[in-house]
């Protein structure tokens, strides 16, 4: 969220609640104080929205490269079974 544009005393913010909302939806997040410390923030409903969504949920690797449909890509790699090797100790 960016730093509220402007602060607003309460008494204020009653009294102008219509100005406080259009700057709100113009400008962006309004502050308003209570006895001289930061009480609320005003912002818009688009605002509150784009900071409440929750980010679309990020595929596994091979599923993402799979959903690029990249002509000639082939991600079924073959493997042969690995055993290891013999080690003396």
């Amino acid at each position: 969220m960016t730093r509220p544009t402007a602060e607003w005393k309460l008494e204020d913010a009653k009294a102008h609640f219509s100005e406080l909302v259009r700057r709100a939806r113009r400008e962006g997040p309004q502050l308003v104080t209570k006895r001289g410390k930061d009480a609320v923030i005003v912002i818009a409903v688009e605002e509150l929205e784009r900071l409440t969504t929750p980010a679309p949920p990020k595929l596994p690797f091979m599923a993402f490269m799979e959903s690029l449909h990249v002509p000639g890509l082939d991600l079924d790699i073959p493997r042969e079974r690995d055993t290891g090797r013999e080690v003396e100790l």
